[in-house]
């Protein structure tokens, strides 16, 4: 019985040993909390501050973005508000700029075992602006886009998607200022790292829709081998219904022509290997206007000449039945500098004119771009109803 009152005493003496400890521990666990919640809260700042560093890296243009949240969830951060603005000249409208930019892992290439990135990009916007005066132009040219994108992601970029996105050629000096645009654009970028393993030449696909000036339907395929040394890639382009009068301001700044009426067709076909080329390009007018002699009368006199002469020419080989101008321009060579066939070009205008007339298709390229097709439901059908 005398140990009893020894071990109560050991256990009221260890009591509050146990209560100090554990009082540690709990300040310890919320010192931690703290500390990450503090870390977490910083860290969008931090990465905002990264984001501007590699956007600025280019000395021609600076980068300026809005919040930056992170998404820990998925492995992902999204850059709100992206402008990239050229800093020489006074240039009107940024180079590229969007509502948001995702970041993220690429969550189906994971299931292959690859650790990869993917972006996604909301409301894009690309601006080339043309001007005499260099400080004026707007090209990209010099800019290691696709390097700065890699350094924005600690990992390859395997594919983008692109949502409600828009391409513009500007001309501000002109009278009219030149806006020819594409917009709506939805599309993506797969497999550029090659997750699947595939052995095929072109594994890597680019698909693209949307509409042009606001109405006439255009879409692009291309397939490519982005590790190849010199560019290898399959491209098949369509523009289907485009009102030519919404080109006026384009056709006058750079042609001295002014459309009264019509609609554009073009198609467009390449086949790169190695950089060498071999493709056509297809453009036609259908139900086309040039002269209007009411209007034109009392423009310049050398200007009612020139369409006049255009007129009368599109007139002479113009494809009765179907009220259509068209040729196929068959191109080939190195990349860098192709060479249309000028003969060619000619003889398939006569054959339009006189033998058959061309349709808005694809016809591929001597059957080296038939793994290069677009699904039912798209391009082929649209070329069909036009039949």
């Amino acid at each position: 019985m005398a140990h009893q009152p020894l071990e109560e005493s050991r256990a009221k003496s260890a009591t509050p040993a146990r209560r100090r400890r554990w009082r540690r521990v709990t300040l310890v666990l919320v010192l931690l909390v703290a500390a990450l919640a503090g870390a977490r809260a910083a860290l969008p700042g931090f990465v905002r501050d990264y984001v501007n560093r590699t956007l600025d890296q280019n000395p021609l243009y600076d980068g300026r973005v809005g919040a930056v949240r992170l998404h820990l969830w998925r492995g992902a951060y999204s850059i709100e508000d992206i402008r990239l603005v050229k800093t020489t000249g006074t240039v009107p409208v940024p180079f590229f700029a969007a509502r948001r930019v995702d970041l993220a892992l690429d969550t189906r290439a994971l299931m292959n075992g690859k650790l990869v990135g993917r972006v996604k990009m909301e409301s894009p916007e690309l601006n080339f602006v043309d001007a005499e005066d260099e400080s004026k132009s707007q090209t990209g040219a010099g800019g290691p886009w696709l390097a700065t994108l890699g350094d924005l992601f600690p990992f390859d970029i395997n594919g983008t998607e692109i949502v409600d996105g828009s391409v513009h050629f500007r001309a501000f000096d002109s009278e009219p200022p030149v806006d020819v645009h594409l917009s709506r654009l939805t599309g993506s970028v797969e497999n550029l790292t090659n997750v699947h393993d595939d052995v095929t030449p072109m594994f890597s696909t680019v698909t693209v829709e949307g509409v042009a000036m606001d109405h006439a339907r255009f879409e692009y395929e291309m397939k490519l081998d982005p590790f190849s040394y010199r560019p290898t890639f399959q491209l098949a382009l369509r523009l289907v219904g485009l009102d030519v009068t919404k080109t006026n301001a384009l056709a006058r700044a750079y042609g001295n022509v002014d459309f009264e009426s019509g609609w554009f067709d073009l198609v467009i076909e390449l086949d790169v290997k190695e950089g060498r080329l071999a493709g056509y390009v297809k453009p036609l007018f259908r139900e086309l206007e040039v002269f209007d002699l009411s209007r034109d009368a009392r423009a310049n006199i050398f200007l009612v000449f020139w369409e006049a002469l255009v007129g009368l020419a599109s007139n002479l080989f113009k494809n009765q039945p179907r009220d259509q101008v068209a040729t196929l321009i068959p191109v080939h060579g190195e990349l860098s500098a192709p060479s249309p066939d000028f003969l060619a070009t000619l003889g398939n205008v006569l054959r339009n004119a006189f033998v058959r007339a061309y349709l808005p298709r694809l016809q591929g390229i001597a059957s080296e771009i038939d793994e290069l097709t677009f699904e039912p439901g798209s391009i082929l059908d649209a070329a069909a109803s036009r039949e």
